[in-house]
C-alpha cells in the first residue's frame, strides 16, 4: 500500500527546501493533490494525511468522486479544483461539483461558465491556461513567444479583458503545463531534466507581471504550474499552486494492487 503521509512530508519538505531558495515563504505554496484516477479513499488517506486542496482531470470522475469523498470525510470540506480540460457541454457540471477551476482556456467556456455560475448564484474562481510551449497538444491561450509577439499578446489582452467583464467570475491568476519529454523505462513515467522547463514557467510568471500593469486594478494572486516530476523548479520561479499526483498516491493502479 502507498504511504501517502510518508509522501506529503518529503512533498512538503521539498517544496519549502525550493521556496527558500527562491527567498519565498513556504506558506504562500498551496499543494494541490491530483486524484484523477485514483478512488475515494486515497483522496481520504491525503485529507487525513493534511491535504486540504484535490484536483481532477475529469469531469465526470470528480462528479462522482466529490461526493463519495463528502460523504467519508467528517470534518471541514476540501476544496476540488478542475485542472483538466472541460467541453463546453460539461460546463454546467463543473460549476455544480467544483470549487475552483484551473482550466478557462477560451472565452466560449468563460461565457458559459459565466452564465452557470450566475444561474447557480455563486461565484467561481478560475485561471486562465496558457499554452506557453507551443506544443499542439496543450490546450490553452496560444502564448508561445508573447513577448515579441505583439499581436498574439494583444490578442489575449482583449480576451482577458472581456472575460474580467464575465459577472459570475472571478479571474486570479494563471496556469500552464510544462511540455512533456522522454518516457522512461517506466509506463507513464516520465524522465525530465527540471531545468528545461523552466523558461516556460519564467514565461508565464512574465505573463502575469505585464497583466499586472496591463490590468493594475485587479488582483493577479496566482500562478498554478509546476507538477511531480518538475515542481520543486516552479516554485523557484514563482508557482503558488503546484498540482502533484504521482508523487503522492504513486503509479496509476497502485491503490488497487
Amino acid at each position: 500500500m502507498i504511504n501517502v503521509t510518508r509522501n506529503l512530508t518529503q512533498i512538503r519538505e521539498r517544496i519549502a527546501e525550493a521556496a527558500r531558495r527562491a527567498g519565498r515563504d513556504p506558506a504562500e505554496i498551496t499543494l494541490v493533490a491530483v486524484s484523477k484516477t485514483f478512488p475515494a479513499e486515497a483522496v481520504v488517506a491525503a485529507y487525513d494525511a493534511g491535504v486540504r486542496h484535490f484536483g481532477e482531470n475529469r469531469v465526470e470522475e470528480g462528479a462522482a468522486k466529490i461526493p463519495a469523498t463528502r460523504a467519508a470525510i467528517s470534518g471541514p470540506q476540501p476544496t476540488w479544483h478542475m485542472v483538466g480540460h472541460v467541453q463546453s457541454r460539461k460546463a454546467e457540471q463543473v460549476v455544480t461539483h467544483f470549487d475552483y477551476v484551473h482550466s478557462l482556456d477560451r472565452l466560449k467556456i468563460a461565457r458559459r461558465f459565466s452564465r452557470f455560475a450566475q444561474e447557480a448564484g455563486r461565484e467561481l474562481p478560475v485561471l486562465l491556461e496558457c499554452n506557453i510551449s507551443g506544443e499542439a497538444s496543450k490546450y490553452g491561450f496560444e502564448l508561445r513567444g508573447w513577448e515579441q509577439d505583439s499581436a498574439r499578446r494583444d490578442a489575449f489582452f482583449a480576451a482577458v479583458e472581456e472575460t474580467l467583464g464575465l459577472p459570475g467570475l472571478s479571474v486570479q491568476g494563471l496556469m500552464t503545463m510544462a511540455p512533456l519529454q522522454s518516457k522512461g523505462k517506466r509506463s507513464g513515467s516520465f524522465v525530465n531534466d527540471p531545468q528545461t522547463v523552466r523558461p516556460v514557467f519564467a514565461s508565464l510568471r512574465g505573463l502575469l507581471d505585464a497583466l499586472r500593469e496591463r490590468f493594475p486594478a485587479h488582483d493577479w494572486r496566482h500562478l498554478s504550474m509546476g507538477m511531480t516530476d518538475d515542481f520543486e523548479v516552479a516554485v523557484e520561479e514563482g508557482a503558488t499552486l503546484v498540482r502533484i499526483g504521482r508523487a503522492i498516491f504513486g503509479e496509476r493502479g497502485s491503490w488497487n494492487e
